[in-house]
């Protein structure tokens, strides 16, 4: 599922950039449009279905559980502080963008 591929490649990306010492800040947008570049070249039609929130939850799921500990982040309350970091970082990253659609 494209919506399982997107998480994956953007919490390797994520956990690999706060590994290799960058700020949360830096390996949050580095993360976003790496993946965000991947993803706009795309043909997959299911990109159309995958909702912001949804992918969100996922991302933030996968971030957690991968490399969170590193940085302070654990469980539901780590996924719900990551899922809005990630949200809002994101909305200022690429706002003529849209990781769905």
């Amino acid at each position: 599922m494209l919506q399982n591929r997107i998480s994956n490649n953007f919490s390797s990306k994520y956990c690999k950039a706060i590994q290799n010492g960058f700020s949360k800040d830096e390996a949050m947008k580095s993360a976003i449009v790496k993946t965000e570049n991947i993803i706009s070249f795309s043909y997959n039609p299911q990109k159309k279905w995958i909702e912001k929130d949804d992918l969100a939850n996922q991302i933030s799921l996968q971030v957690v559980n991968n490399c969170g500990q590193s940085f302070g982040l654990i469980g539901k309350e780590g996924i719900a502080y990551f899922k809005s970091y990630f949200l809002e970082i994101y909305e200022k990253t690429t706002p003529d963008k849209n990781f769905s659609r």
